[in-house]
């Protein structure tokens, strides 16, 4: 009894969200049409860009924002390290306490 229940819920769900869907596209179908109609292609809209890459004047900024460069492994392990070891619980205070 339980699963015909399940399934009549599931079935009356399934029915509204369909026809929700189609409610829906036939509203964006009609509000297309109706747009279509009232475009100006002769209107550009103005590209205002991020905030971010304006400099203090308000222009836009023709530099680089965030510059990469390519370090050794080696150079890197090795700096690594010595803030480990410099760490609180690094090598060189576990060292003094033994």
């Amino acid at each position: 009894m339980l699963h015909l229940l399940y399934m009549l819920v599931f079935s009356v769900l399934a029915v509204l969200a369909v026809g929700n869907l189609l409610r829906s596209m036939f509203t964006l179908g009609r509000d297309v049409q109706q747009g279509a109609g009232s475009y100006a292609p002769t209107a550009t809209p103005k590209i205002v860009p991020h905030p971010e890459l304006l400099d203090d004047a308000g222009q836009v900024m023709n530099e680089p924002l965030l510059v990469m460069r390519s370090l050794p492994i080696e150079d890197v392990r090795s700096k690594l390290d010595a803030i480990y070891d410099s760490s609180p619980g690094g090598k060189s205070s576990d060292s003094s306490e033994e």
